[in-house]
């Protein structure tokens, strides 16, 4: 594990386990909870608070998808499931790139056929920088073409909050997608009513595992026993936000992405968030978040 530290604020990474964060921590506040999820086999019982989605968020239809005529078919990562969900990022061993007292760059290299084709069929190279303060952490992904063929991709980042002390959640959203019985988008709805967030909730008995899109970039968490809060923030490329609030956790997943679920099969979503790479090209986007006493 490394550790980062500024002030009395700890960060945990975890470069063998998919880049993660391990912990992130000031005096005796966690603002993420470990969780250690059976159905992500690669994390092999690891507990984590947070973890890149790259080149893809969220799941793949049965694990396929047809990219420029040809059909591709990945590999099932997730136990219980037909889907490939989250891409690879999370399965491989990250290097460690650069270190400092409160920063860390780690970078992987995924090239096929060395590389396990069924992971994902291209070539890319991926950073993720983590930079912390006192009073927030800052993280910067990139995926960069190093394959001669156009890819198609997304980011994403899956933080796991505390669901405890009162914890209330507030953001803003046009829409979002329910889903069928396969956790996969089925219709676009208003995000009003029991979707909205517009007004800060209560999340202790909402049970929510859906894509908002056209989201503002922002969200609030609360913890008002404790006296706490954090703002979330995310980059333009950011357009989607997964919230996911499985009754009796005691975490929730709030997690900004730049592609809707199931994105490479729904080529009729104007803003499906699909970004194709030309060889070479790279997509960069950027998560702070700033803790505050409430």
């Amino acid at each position: 594990m490394i550790e980062l530290k500024a002030g009395e604020a700890r960060l945990g990474l975890l470069p063998e386990v998919g880049g993660a964060i391990s912990f992130w921590r000031r005096g005796g506040m966690s603002f993420l909870h470990p969780v250690a999820d059976p159905h992500l086999l690669a994390q092999r019982g690891r507990a984590v608070g947070g973890y890149p989605l790259l080149p893809f968020s969220n799941r793949i239809a049965d694990g396929q998808f047809r990219f420029e005529g040809q059909d591709y078919q990945l590999e099932h990562n997730f136990a219980g499931e037909d889907n490939t969900i989250h891409g690879n990022g999370w399965e491989r061993r990250w290097r460690l790139d650069l270190l400092s007292d409160d920063s860390a760059t780690l970078e992987l290299d995924h090239t096929p056929p060395a590389d396990p084709v069924a992971q994902w069929p291209f070539s890319y190279r991926a950073l993720l920088r983590f930079d912390l303060r006192e009073c927030g952490l800052s993280i910067g992904m990139m995926i960069e073409n190093t394959d001669t063929r156009d890819q198609p991709v997304g980011l994403g980042f899956h933080p796991y909050f505390p669901r405890h002390n009162g914890l209330r959640l507030g953001f803003s959203a046009e829409s979002v997608w329910t889903n069928d019985d396969s956790h996969l988008p089925l219709l676009r709805v208003p995000a009003q009513g029991e979707w909205s967030f517009e007004k800060m909730r209560d999340v202790e008995d909402i049970n929510i595992d859906n894509c908002y899109a056209g989201w503002s970039r922002s969200a609030f968490l609360r913890w008002p026993r404790l006296g706490m809060s954090l703002t979330l923030e995310a980059s333009e490329i950011f357009s989607h936000l997964v919230l996911y609030t499985p009754r009796q956790q005691p975490f929730i997943a709030v997690e900004p992405v730049s592609n809707m679920n199931d994105a490479f099969n729904r080529p009729g979503v104007g803003d499906g968030g699909v970004h194709v790479l030309h060889p070479g090209e790279k997509l960069e986007g950027h998560v702070r978040m700033t803790v505050a006493t409430c």
